[in-house]
């Protein structure tokens, strides 16, 4: 360990000495404003301090947003895509001090945080080529044929605030930042505040591109505090987080009269049908429930298994599971990283043990590791789950997962659809047809085939969301883009008012409008 500014930080990193306390520069507030320690859980140690922002910072950090904003809609969407693609390129070169300011804060595994690091460039390429199309000024059918026409146009909504969370901090700020600067907006993001150090560091990034001053900006500090007033004060708000707190925000963002997406949680089904390798599901269940130690939204928590797979996968998975290696290093070695702190190992231990107090068997981890770090919790997996107990009904967004036996498709499908979440599942199968003819039957606003998550998030052309209390609107595709603009109809007439000419009287007119709307009925069917 060396000791930098106060604040210990692990040797291993290529950080320079100051370099967190510089970040913090970028958030303009009082010199006295109380600030909150940070500490990372890769030792339970402070690594540094963020100012705890107020609800008059909130207030000024949108306004200076707002009023950079006016320029940057002015500027063209090819000016705009320019910049976002020179942060995407620099993102790649920056990736060594990213990979451990995210390593730092959240404790997960390098190939785990590197994942983040990725995504973001693909994200940038994908906006920027498909970007400019989505937005362009589109032609609709006009109310009459050839006596009018209408045209659609996208104007930005103003600033979209974006609430990040702690478990992908680095991605979940910025997929829904991109699309939202590149529609000509402004975005002021609140991270958590066990998180923001990386959300400054892609500040620092972004104003290197050549992204004008204060268009976007962060501001640090408690949730409750900072939350509230950011909904109060922006266009839009774009929030990840716990489906509790999404109500929360989905009925300010009602009452304010703005635009929201939400991505909540979600107790995810893995379905293993009779026709699938054994080997590579318990491979994929591997990749799926413990990546990021199951602090993943979209991770299965729940696995179905045909009975006549069950044994021979449930052996695959216990001994891939049992061969994971738990560590912290700065380094692509370990496996599986670290909780995020306390508080959420004595939740994820808490499930665990009272789904063994009701009679789970227990067939790999269910222990904690001090002896590697603070918060750390081996991968757990779990039979004879009672459907009742908490770890089979609620989410618990660690690296425990249950597995069940079930005799049909049906019976996988019915328990699949068994709860009120609806975000992320895969169906296993040989016959890649069959899967998706499962997956139409899954209440699931994503479905993998032969893959856990990771070729429907990356898929950044499809729209990303959940069904029910996994949230509201998407990420990704034009839809992800979309939500961040206000459609306008400009409608034309050739003829001037659509009413009856002069000298016509209303009897006539109204005949010609009954036999012109029988026609126009007919075309619509028959024509494309």
């Amino acid at each position: 360990m060396t000791r930098t500014g106060g604040s210990r930080i692990v040797e291993e990193t290529t950080l320079e000495s100051g370099r967190l306390e510089r970040l913090t520069a970028r958030i303009e507030t009082p010199e006295k404003r109380p600030s909150l320690e940070v500490r990372t859980p890769v030792t339970d140690e402070p690594i540094g301090a963020i100012p705890a922002c107020t609800a008059d910072d909130v207030a000024v950090a949108v306004e200076r947003a707002r009023s950079a904003q006016t320029g940057w809609e002015r500027a063209t969407v090819d000016e705009r895509m320019a910049i976002l693609e020179r942060f995407g390129d620099l993102v790649l070169k920056r990736r060594g001090e990213l990979l451990d300011v995210v390593q730092l804060e959240t404790g997960k595994s390098r190939h785990h945080a590197l994942e983040e690091i990725l995504d973001v460039p693909l994200t940038c390429s994908y906006y920027a080529a498909n970007g400019p199309s989505i937005l362009a000024d589109a032609d609709r059918s006009g109310a009459i044929p050839l006596a009018s026409d209408a045209t659609i146009t996208h104007d930005p909504v103003g600033v979209v605030g974006v609430i990040s969370p702690w478990n992908y901090p680095l991605t979940l700020a910025m997929t829904d930042a991109i699309p939202a600067l590149l529609a000509g907006n402004a975005v002021v993001c609140k991270p958590d505040e066990r998180t923001s150090f990386i959300a400054l560091a892609l500040a620092e990034l972004l104003a290197e591109a050549g992204l004008p001053d204060d268009l976007f900006q962060i501001v640090t500090g408690e949730g409750a505090t900072v939350g509230p007033s950011l909904i109060d004060e922006v266009d839009y708000i774009a929030f990840t987080g716990g489906t509790e707190t999404g109500r929360t925000v989905a009925e300010q963002a009602g009452r304010n009269l703005i635009g929201c997406s939400l991505e909540l949680g979600g107790k995810n089904p893995m379905l293993v049908l009779d026709d699938a390798d054994p080997e590579t599901a318990a491979r994929g269940a591997v990749k799926g429930a413990f990546t990021n130690a199951g602090q993943l939204c979209l991770a299965p928590e729940r696995i179905y298994v045909d009975e006549r797979r069950y044994d021979e996968f449930l052996d695959a998975f216990v001994g891939a599971t049992r061969r994971l290696e738990v560590g912290l290093e700065f380094d692509y070695g370990p496996d599986i990283g670290s909780l995020i702190d306390g508080d959420h190992l004595d939740s994820v231990r808490e499930h665990v043990e009272s789904a063994v107090a009701d009679g789970a068997s227990l067939l790999s981890g269910g222990r904690t590791r001090p002896d590697v770090g603070p918060f750390c919790y081996e991968p757990t997996i779990l039979t004879d789950v009672d459907p009742d107990s908490r770890v089979a009904c609620e989410e618990t967004f660690g690296p425990v997962v249950s597995v069940h036996p079930v005799s049909s498709v049906d019976e996988a499908i019915e328990r699949a659809n068994d709860t009120e979440y609806g975000l992320n599942a895969s169906v296993w199968t040989g016959d890649r047809e069959r899967g998706r003819a499962v997956a139409r039957e899954i209440d699931c606003g994503t479905v993998c085939i032969n893959d856990p998550y990771t070729v429907g998030w990356a898929a950044t052309d499809a729209p990303m969301g959940g069904f029910g209390d996994s949230g509201l609107g998407r990420r990704h595709g034009p839809e992800g883009l979309q939500r961040y603009v206000e459609a306008r109809t400009v409608a034309t007439s050739r003829i001037g008012p659509l009413d009856a000419p002069p000298g016509v009287s209303p009897r006539w007119f109204a005949r010609f409008m009954i036999g012109l709307t029988k026609l126009q009925r007919r075309l619509t069917r028959w024509l494309p």
